[in-house]
């Protein structure tokens, strides 16, 4: 389950290796220091490495959640999406081994499960509407639960992110709090994301205001994204909170705006699986035993933590 049957080669500019250097460190912690870590993060930061800790390989087949599986399903092929944004998915060296936060869940819940899976990259823009053909069985790429997306996908959740702002320390942005903030500027996110229907819907409070909207850059690939900031073609980056943070502590001249809003994060499948009350139930057992909460330290993510999860629940409106 850990070498891939085919590898993302698009996605390794030398820019996006650098990058991807650059974020492999995961620290955890907003700009200004503040924000709750793991060990294992901050210790990998001061090496260099990504955290190694193996939290996955002791948990063992739990016959209750295991029994909510459909007849016959013992294998299941996952999307991700090799965004190279720790914790999110990103490559070892050998340019084959995924790694992150998603994976060990993925992975915490197969072994719940009793099942296998294969990984199949691919960009995070292709993974939901591939659901509804069976070309993957879900996806596990910090899909935020939102109520347009729930028409025609179900989610079963695992952790709390959503939406923030990054900017460089000579931007005049301080704390985000309202999209006018944004008005006049360019605006960096990732394609097929959360980040940029809300930017595309919300375009209008700057004309309704009298000002310049923004501008929407949409990008496939971290690296991408990262060196149209840092080379000044875009003003501010909005992306996953977890994701900037990690960015923030580890690449120079960075600075961490706001958490502008919250989504609870779920694996996806496609409108109606029966999959989803054994992945629930998987989740909320890696809960109870406390490797919920190993991962979340592995990765510095535990202001992300949930208390249990839920099948599609309503967006978060806050």
């Amino acid at each position: 389950m850990r070498t891939l049957t085919r590898t993302n080669k698009r996605l390794f500019t030398p820019f996006a290796l650098a990058v991807s250097a650059a974020l492999s460190l995961t620290a955890c912690g907003s700009g200004d220091g503040s924000g709750s870590g793991g060990t294992d993060a901050r210790a990998a930061a001061e090496t260099g490495k990504i955290p190694a800790t193996d939290v996955v390989s002791a948990v063992k087949a739990y016959e209750p959640a295991a029994r909510l599986l459909p007849a016959g399903v013992h294998d299941l092929t996952v999307g991700v999406a090799v965004s190279g944004q720790l914790p999110g998915t990103s490559y070892l060296d050998d340019g084959k081994t995924l790694v992150g936060q998603d994976i060990d869940f993925s992975d915490a819940v197969a072994k719940t499960l009793g099942i296998r899976l294969k990984l199949e990259p691919a960009s995070f823009e292709a993974i939901l509407p591939a659901l509804g053909s069976g070309k993957y069985d879900f996806g596990a790429s910090n899909f935020g639960v939102t109520d347009e997306r729930r028409k025609t996908i179900d989610f079963v959740t695992y952790i709390n992110d959503g939406q923030g702002f990054a900017a460089r320390k000579d931007s005049g942005l301080t704390k985000i709090t309202e999209l006018k903030q944004l008005c006049g500027l360019n605006v960096a996110t990732g394609a097929g994301t959360t980040f940029e229907a809300t930017l595309e819907k919300n375009k209008h409070v700057c004309t309704d205001a009298g000002k310049k909207a923004y501008g929407v850059q949409t990008y496939s690939e971290s690296g991408a994204l990262w060196s149209s900031l840092q080379q000044g073609r875009s003003d501010v980056v909005m992306s996953t909170i977890n994701g900037l943070r990690y960015a923030v502590a580890q690449q120079p001249g960075l600075k961490f705006l706001n958490e502008y809003h919250r989504l609870d994060v779920g694996f996806a499948f496609k409108k109606g699986t029966k999959l989803a009350a054994a992945f629930q139930a998987a989740v909320n057992h890696l809960i109870a035993d406390g490797t919920y909460e190993t991962i979340l330290k592995k990765w510095g993510t535990t202001d992300s933590a949930i208390s249990t999860s839920r099948i599609s629940p309503p967006e978060l409106k806050n």
